[in-house]
């Protein structure tokens, strides 16, 4: 037997025996837990799925886990709404659309309020998320859900979608507002009320057709769906059918709205295939 007469090695001896005894103990703690995980799960596997049925699922399980919660507050009428039922259609997510009829005034709700204390349509609802405003959400979109991406990845086109974008968000859309019309043809008259919403229309879209004649193809800025095209087809078609603007003056304009037309994510985001629709209004 060997004794220690140094109190410091005696000392390191006692140190790696309690130290080993420690690591023993862990080692077998870990392996219970891991063998009774292992043995819970067990009973419940599943057969052998082939790759096809496998695909279904997996789809079938994105889409319930991350658009089955989202909500949206809308109105028919609503270009704001229509950008935004459009953008969600584009990425294939489905929603439950909650409508807010802003001629009788819901907007002005307790409950509604709460979601949007600007009284404005749209608001989006995402589990916990409130996002209001056409572009907000359309962005909130765009981070959170980035299957096809509503913002090419190249800088320049980038630029020039949010830019073309905001010419509709804050130089045309705001002018002719339901709610600024209506004061203006209580306060003046309802032909000086068109003909302001004209002459900003008019002005917004000479605008745009000098931003995008040399980018314009299939779609505003390109080949493919953007931005600027989510503003611009619901703009288009409230700018002719209800301020009568003649999009002849456009050209480019009137191309690409001729396209949009054809788009089955635009048809179904139009005024009259909304539930709360008025038909022959």
């Amino acid at each position: 037997m060997k004794f220690f007469h140094n109190p410091n090695h005696l000392h390191s001896l006692v140190s790696s025996i309690i130290d080993t005894s420690k690591k023993k103990a862990q080692f077998n703690y870990f392996t219970r837990c891991f063998t009774t995980r292992v043995d819970f799960e067990s009973p419940h596997t599943n057969p052998p799925m082939d790759s096809s049925k496998l695909q279904e699922n997996t789809e079938a399980s994105y889409s319930s886990s991350s658009s089955s919660k989202l909500v949206l507050y809308s109105y028919w009428q609503s270009s704001c709404s229509w950008r935004v039922r459009f953008a969600l259609n584009l990425k294939g997510l489905s929603y439950d659309y909650k409508p807010v009829n802003l001629e009788k005034g819901e907007q002005f709700s307790p409950e509604f309020e709460r979601l949007n204390p600007l009284h404005c349509v749209p608001v989006l609802v995402d589990g916990d998320v409130v996002v209001s405003d056409s572009f907000a959400i359309l962005l909130y979109l765009e981070e959170k859900y980035p299957q096809r991406p509503l913002l090419p990845a190249d800088p320049r086109l980038k630029a020039l979608n949010l830019q073309g974008a905001s010419i509709i968000s804050s130089s045309i859309q705001p002018l002719h507002m339901l709610s600024k019309l209506k004061y203006m043809e209580e306060k003046i008259g309802s032909e000086e009320s068109l003909s302001w919403a004209q002459l900003h229309i008019g002005k917004g879209f000479l605008a745009l057709e000098k931003l995008l004649k040399d980018f314009a193809s299939k779609f505003a800025t390109g080949n493919e769906v953007y931005m600027t095209d989510v503003f611009l087809a619901p703009q288009i078609a409230i700018a002719a059918a209800r301020f009568n603007i003649n999009m002849s003056t456009f050209p480019s304009l009137s191309r690409v709205n001729e396209t949009y037309k054809g788009l089955p994510e635009f048809q179904a985001s139009s005024p009259e295939r909304q539930p709360d629709a008025v038909h022959g209004k």
